[in-house]
């Protein structure tokens, strides 16, 4: 319910924070890499957040299940009955972790009926978080401030196009295309969503596939600004609707007077 994510707010910051402290213990070791069945990589830093950000959620919610990237594998059968869960990320943008560029995120969303009801993001290595919750807000912390965030209403021109580092295709080059003058700010995990919430791009297309857990908690913080997270049809992102986690393709945009979809068509 609405009346109590203001308070759980600040407490899952926190536990975002703590699993962000776990990764760069991995981060700043020789880590092994290891490949999932999926072919996606694997890390001890994955476990690590995992396993942290499952006991404390466990501590703060205890009546809340868990959904995570990392336990993928809980049949549809049992979490279609959930109406309230947490969707969980430990370790967002894996192969950003591997080259070190510090673009990764950890993400944790309540999703409430299907939608995103809050949001944490914490970016480890630049020790900052985007969190957001329905009738609170959304916010930027760094540095021991926090600052209230907003998507750009009107996009600007030339169009900021934010991007992903590891993943670019077909689709996107005519998206592109269509839209005309554009700078690319290239950019890994969930923070392409973010830097929209925070008006630093005008629209993320994500024309590949993505999975639940990769955007929920980053939409919850764009649509808190203002922002829209839409499929192709225009329609708001959904979470545990079916037993298949892959999201369909979607745009991220902040203008809502544009037809973004249509550089799709």
């Amino acid at each position: 319910m609405l009346a109590d994510l203001d308070n759980l707010l600040d407490p899952v910051v926190a536990i975002a924070r703590s699993a962000g402290r776990a990764i760069l213990e991995v981060y700043e070791s020789e880590f092994e890499v290891e490949t999932k069945a999926d072919h996606s990589p694997l890390t001890a830093a994955d476990r690590a957040a995992h396993e942290l950000i499952l006991r404390e959620l466990g501590h703060l919610t205890p009546e809340i299940p868990v959904w995570s990237e990392e336990s993928a594998a809980i049949p549809y059968e049992e979490r279609c009955q959930w109406s309230r869960f947490w969707l969980v990320d430990p370790l967002d943008g894996t192969r950003e972790f591997i080259k070190r560029n510090g673009e990764f995120t950890v993400n944790i969303a309540l999703i409430e009926r299907h939608e995103p009801m809050l949001g944490v993001v914490h970016v480890p290595v630049q020790a900052t978080d985007y969190s957001a919750a329905r009738g609170v807000g959304a916010f930027r912390e760094r540095d021991g401030t926090r600052h209230a965030i907003k998507v750009n209403g009107r996009a600007r021109d030339p169009v900021r196009v934010v991007g992903s580092r590891s993943h670019r295709g077909a689709s996107l080059e005519s998206f592109l295309h269509q839209l005309g003058p554009h700078e690319m700010v290239p950019m890994g995990s969930s923070l392409k969503i973010c830097l929209v919430a925070s008006g630093d791009a005008d629209i993320y297309p994500r024309l590949g596939p993505t999975s639940e857990w990769d955007t929920a908690a980053a939409q919850a913080v764009v649509e808190c600004a203002g922002g829209y997270v839409v499929d192709l049809d225009g329609q708001p992102l959904q979470y545990n609707t079916k037993a298949d986690v892959l999201n369909p393709f979607f745009l991220v945009y902040g203008d809502p007077n544009r037809d973004w979809v249509a550089y799709t068509r």
